[in-house]
């Protein structure tokens, strides 16, 4: 592969996961560029007759599907799925990742959850030694933010950690989630257990969920200027 455009290599991994993907699927579909790209080369074979029914992990997923005529159903219709393909915003060797860049890491990891595989798709600069370059976002409720955040602050501080906290923003207005909850982005830098972390962060009330995604992804493709490789 001799290109280095960013969009080729997401064009290339989504079209790899794509063989993963049998007619008649139950299938969780992703959030964020990556992912879209996966939903427009899913959208040409569902047009020529390939059967799959999706349940988006976002609002923008789900309009993108239906402006593309991805069929689409509900964890309330279809609680069990077969296969999630989703993007990520870091990924090690073990295939513990980082998601939430986009927002949607609540709807997510409940999509990842409820199905029995996760493939995650990504290009070869989303993978990581060690998870935390990228900001771990933390959701949390809106009730209580100063106090949740401060509960934060300490179980990072209990671990031997540092990380500013920083409310995400969107157009000078508080970023809100598409289940109406605020995010906490948390810059380690490197994050050495992630575990613990997510232990912690879980042990407070007013923390809804965080982007640490750990044994929930089976199979990473990869895609880099060298070709695709596949982390399992």
């Amino acid at each position: 592969m001799s290109s280095v455009d960013p969009r080729q290599l997401k064009i290339a991994a989504a079209a790899q996961a794509l063989t993963y993907v049998k007619s008649g699927m139950k299938l969780g579909i992703g959030t964020g560029s990556t992912a879209e790209e996966f939903v427009r080369l899913l959208s040409v074979k569902v047009a020529e007759g390939f059967e799959i029914i999706g349940v988006p992990t976002s609002e923008r997923t789900a309009a993108l599907c239906e402006e593309l005529g991805v069929p689409l159903t509900t964890l309330e219709e279809t609680p069990h799925l077969d296969l999630t393909i989703d993007g990520a915003d870091e990924v090690d060797g073990q295939l513990s990742l980082i998601k939430g860049g986009g927002g949607a890491l609540l709807r997510e990891k409940i999509v990842a959850a409820a199905s029995d595989a996760m493939i995650v798709i990504a290009d070869e600069s989303k993978v990581v030694d060690v998870l935390g370059r990228f900001p771990l976002p933390v959701e949390v409720n809106r009730f209580g933010l100063a106090a949740t955040k401060r509960a934060i602050e300490q179980a990072i501080s209990d671990l031997g950690l540092e990380a500013p906290l920083a409310l995400r923003m969107k157009d000078d207005a508080i970023f809100v989630t598409d289940g109406g909850h605020y995010i906490l982005d948390a810059s380690f830098g490197r994050i050495p257990d992630t575990r613990a972390l997510s232990d912690a962060l879980f042990a407070i009330p007013g923390v809804v969920e965080h982007g640490l995604f750990i044994g929930l992804a089976r199979t990473a493709i990869i895609a880099g200027t060298s070709g695709i490789r596949t982390i399992s």
